[in-house]
């Protein structure tokens, strides 16, 4: 069950709640140390009272929970919904790892304009030749399908949350017409997106299409991430994909932000 990170104490009420960017509770600064981090943009705020702020990184904290059970894919042909090439990577060696037969999915509306969604395609190819992934391509461009969906919904979230619907339906339809007994997706390996949503959706659409929603948090894969798109040459996006997110990126690189980290920067 998540929290809710305004409910978490801080043995010294003068200090500030730092949160990673899975939520989890990091150590506390001093007030002043969490306005400067915001005011430099290497933090978003989450709350005024308590004054709390996240980070946009996870922390690789030592877990108690139980350890999930080696290969509890045996057996089951799971389709991965793949978002981009260096997503892909930790994503699909972790997921063959839990013994699942792993094909890759591509069908992703919302990337704009055509050459970037064919550059990403043409990546995501790239790398399931490399590692011999076998890949379901979804032909049609349907960016006009998406705009559609966001039209009025266009603000950061609440057209992230459709998007999300867009890509998992149509994976959680095809996973059912090609007799695959589980879908998941690459978004869940990623910081900046809403996880909690994704999970909520695909366990929906699950129920909706008679497939199971394979739900596992691949952030702790994040930086083995970026390491493994370098290392395989992977081309990464400056922006998550569509023509709201390309904006914003461009309004977060304007000169008076120069030297400044971007928190979703080449995030799909």
């Amino acid at each position: 069950m998540s929290r809710d990170p305004t409910n978490l104490l801080c043995s010294d009420p003068a200090k500030a709640i730092v949160l990673d960017a899975a939520g989890q509770p990091l150590s506390p600064c001093t007030p002043d140390k969490a306005r400067r981090m915001l005011s430099e943009g290497k933090a978003r705020l989450v709350s005024e009272s308590p004054l709390t702020i996240q980070l946009p990184w996870t922390a690789h904290l030592r877990s108690k929970a139980t350890a999930l059970p080696e290969e509890i894919g045996q057996g089951k042909r799971l389709l991965l919904h793949a978002c981009c090439g260096p997503c892909s990577t930790y994503s699909v060696r972790r997921l063959r790892e839990q013994g699942f037969e792993l094909s890759g999915f591509w069908y992703n509306p919302n990337i704009h304009p055509l050459a970037e969604h064919e550059r990403r395609r043409e990546c995501i190819r790239h790398y399931a030749e490399e590692v011999q992934l076998p890949m379901v391509w979804w032909e049609e461009y349907e960016m006009p399908a998406f705009l559609r969906a966001v039209a009025g919904h266009e603000a950061f979230r609440e057209r992230c949350g459709i998007c999300y619907r867009l890509r998992l339906e149509r994976t959680a339809q095809v996973a059912r017409q090609q007799n695959f007994q589980a879908f998941t997706t690459t978004l869940l390996i990623s910081p900046y997106q809403q996880q909690t949503l994704i999970r909520s959706l695909g366990e929906s659409l699950a129920d909706k299409y008679g497939v199971e929603f394979y739900f596992e948090n691949l952030r702790k894969g994040w930086r083995e991430r970026g390491d493994l798109a370098r290392q395989h040459g992977l081309y990464q996006q400056r922006y998550c994909g569509c023509a709201y997110s390309e904006r914003e990126a461009d309004l977060r690189r304007a000169p008076s932000d120069e030297g400044k980290p971007h928190a979703q920067d080449g995030k799909a």
